[in-house]
């Protein structure tokens, strides 16, 4: 059941994230790192490729797989952080460098995603998206506040579509 799921999307991430909604994710995290030294950078795939599903990849996995490859680490203080949304398995992962992980414990990923998937469930992904990467940002802006005169935006802002 999970290969049909992932092989035969149809479109369900353009209506869960059209244009409008994207543009209210990139919003708010371009407001949101204002704040704070983090990068927040928000990933959303349907399903998984051919080759993962073979693997019986984990969406714990594929997030670090995307973390990687969108290079959420390359920041001067290790301070990204990904949102991964994937649709076919209804999952969200949150992935911190390890300059966050070391400040921030995974159970207040833990909850961010939950309030995330409680949002989805009714729909309102974006207003579910939106509220994640605020809670992200405060949480970053406890540990990390921006320093004045020195806060670069050195991920892109716009969520990705994989």
């Amino acid at each position: 059941m999970r290969w049909l799921r992932h092989l035969f999307d149809f479109g369900r991430v353009q209506r869960a994230f059209p244009i409008a909604t994207l543009d209210a994710i990139q919003h708010a995290v371009a407001a949101s790192e204002h704040a704070h030294r983090g990068e927040i950078c928000f990933a959303v795939e349907g399903g998984l490729p051919l080759a993962a599903l073979q693997r019986a990849i984990t969406p714990r996995e594929r997030a670090e797989e995307v973390f990687a490859r969108l290079r959420v680490w390359d920041t001067r203080e290790n301070t990204g952080v990904l949102v991964y949304v994937q649709l076919a398995d209804h999952a969200i992962e949150i992935v911190a460098d390890r300059g966050i992980a070391a400040h921030i414990d995974a159970g207040e990923w833990q909850r961010v995603c939950a309030t995330m998937k409680d949002r989805f469930t009714a729909g309102e992904y974006e207003a579910g998206a939106v509220a994640a990467v605020a809670a992200i940002g405060a949480l970053l802006e406890a540990h990390f506040p921006a320093a004045p005169g020195d806060n670069p935006d050195e991920r892109p802002n716009r969520p990705v579509i994989l």
